[in-house]
């Protein structure tokens, strides 16, 4: 399998390139989504690896990674936004691409099925139900290597200064305000992932982010997540009030506990 990944990601180097652009915002966000790219798909193989998977479920990894967000580029250039509730789901997009490549073809059928469903599910809120443990733990795999890189992505946008530079292609609807909205407030202390397209503010986008540690899977990924710092400024910004801080509270609870669990 290894000669077919030389070939795909000589294939997706050229796809990204293809759209580059004269236009600085477009190309500034044809770059982010470049680099994403390639630190998603450098965690999948490194968190593959510390699962102990073979060569070819590395290898897998590795292919998921690299087209989990092919169909950000096509959405980029046909809607110039990468918020999904303005235009449509990339994931959606990511199969579409992915079928039009006749190198797929060369996957065996079970192994195409699973990076097929593995991308699907990459950005949904919950993973779909599924019977096949291969299927869900290669989902999981996904959707740790991509939140662990999007705290970086987002890390310099966090400060209450930098909220106005938040690129157009990254922000969602809503005012650029610090406050959380109140049934975000919630969801925090309640611990339950609160809803993206429901977002208002800035807190709210913040609040989001930080419910995403719920949804890590693996100690490895929670482990970087808290070694790289990113909760805490994930926190800085935040108004704190008492159920703010219970919020708090509960989340690192659970950052602790998931981050004592033994290696595999």
């Amino acid at each position: 399998m290894r000669e077919l990944l030389t070939r795909m990601h000589a294939w997706m180097a050229h796809y990204m390139k293809s759209f580059y652009s004269d236009d600085e915002e477009v190309q500034r966000g044809i770059l982010i989504k470049e680099t994403h790219t390639g630190y998603v798909t450098a965690n999948c193989v490194e968190l593959a690896k510390w699962l102990k998977l073979s060569t070819h479920d590395t290898e897998l990894a590795e292919i998921i990674g690299l087209f989990h967000d092919v169909g950000r580029f096509r959405q980029y250039s046909i809607y110039k936004t990468f918020n999904d509730a303005d235009s449509e789901d990339h994931a959606a997009l990511a199969l579409k691409v992915i079928d039009e490549l006749e190198f797929f073809t060369e996957l065996d059928a079970t192994d195409l099925e699973l990076v097929k469903f593995a991308i699907q599910n990459h950005n949904k809120k919950t993973v779909a139900p599924t019977d096949d443990e291969r299927k869900l733990l290669f989902a999981k795999i996904i959707r740790d290597a991509d939140k662990l890189d999007i705290y970086r992505v987002l890390e310099p946008y966090l400060a209450q200064e930098n909220a106005d530079k938040l690129p157009n292609f990254i922000k969602s609807t809503g005012k650029i305000s610090a406050d959380i909205s109140p049934d975000f407030v919630d969801n925090f202390v309640a611990g339950v992932q609160a809803d993206y397209r429901k977002i208002r503010t800035n807190g709210d986008r913040k609040i989001v982010r930080l419910m995403w540690l719920y949804d890590i899977n693996f100690p490895w990924t929670m482990r970087k997540v808290v070694e790289r710092g990113y909760i805490d400024k994930f926190i800085a910004p935040l108004p704190i009030d008492e159920r703010v801080a219970e919020g708090i509270r509960r989340l690192k609870r659970h950052v602790e506990k998931i981050c004592a669990l033994d290696d595999i």
